[in-house]
């Protein structure tokens, strides 16, 4: 208990210092819950787009039922497959109605008996949407093959290189924020040199004396790191509006609170290392 009165009033005395740190440390994390945030909603985004039909094989109108089953098969025994969905010319025609609900005329120009009937395959892994694709297209059956391999894959690379800026980023910002309260540690440090010495001479040990700037480390750690992510959470709530919009017919909202409780639990954890790390290291700087 001692040490942390010790610690508020070492924070207390110098207000400007420990805002910067605090400060340094919330742009730290809010970068952190940022990147958090945009990874675990484009994993959903992928997640989607991989589970929705991947490539799709429009069957020509003289394609008879049991060769479209003996084709299923054949697509079945290859062990690429995740899921295949059938869609008649009837449900062809229903989803046409739907898309098409508020414009009269273009319902009125269609019906079901132009429609083509169609195969929807997901695989299981999207390098195999090639090899299923050629397989398709070389079916007598099978007027035509639409696959969107371009598009899922060009989502997976765009994610990979903007979660490995946001490591990167978030490692530049989080030793940045360690060399700060080194550095404003270490001045507090220097400006009770006489109080400390005056403290071992009456024989105070030396942990007694670093204690106290541990402790200020870690505050600093856990109160900038609750801030950013606090501000994350904010831009994403004041966000999310425009992005249900955006993203509309992709299941990305709600978020689970669990993620976001669970996201401060890291943080925090992250921002304690952070705090008794960088105040170890300006202990054993200046108190030799």
């Amino acid at each position: 208990m001692r040490h942390l009165k010790t610690t508020w009033r070492h924070i207390r005395r110098s207000p400007y210092q420990a805002f910067a740190a605090v400060f340094i440390m919330a742009q730290t994390f809010f970068v952190l819950t940022f990147f958090a945030f945009f990874i675990f909603t484009s994993s959903r985004i992928i997640a989607y787009f991989e589970s929705v039909p991947q490539v799709t094989a429009f069957f020509k109108d003289e394609a008879k039922q049991e060769d479209i089953d003996s084709l299923r098969q054949k697509l079945e025994d290859t062990d690429k497959i995740a899921k295949i969905e059938f869609s008649s010319k009837l449900d062809a025609f229903e989803k046409y109605k739907e898309l098409f609900k508020d414009d009269p005329l273009s319902l009125e120009l269609v019906n079901a008996d132009i429609l083509p009937s169609s195969f929807g395959v997901s695989t299981n892994k999207i390098e195999d949407l090639s090899y299923v694709a050629d397989m398709l297209s070389k079916s007598a059956v099978v007027e035509r093959v639409v696959f969107q391999q371009d598009l899922v894959k060009n989502l997976s690379i765009w994610t990979n290189a903007l979660r490995k800026i946001g490591i990167v980023l978030s490692i530049i910002l989080a030793l940045d924020a360690m060399f700060l309260m080194i550095i404003i540690i270490g001045i507090k440090i220097s400006q009770k040199k006489e109080e400390i010495e005056i403290v071992r001479l009456i024989g105070a040990t030396s942990w007694y004396v670093r204690w106290p700037f541990i402790y200020e480390g870690i505050f600093y750690g856990i109160v900038g790191a609750f801030f950013g992510w606090l501000l994350g959470v904010g831009l994403f709530w004041y966000a999310t509006p425009f992005l249900e919009s955006f993203l509309k017919g992709i299941p990305l909202f709600p978020i689970p609170a669990v993620f976001f409780a669970q996201l401060l639990g890291v943080e925090f954890l992250i921002a304690i290392f952070l705090g008794i790390f960088s105040s170890f290291l300006a202990v054993l700087r200046y108190l030799k």
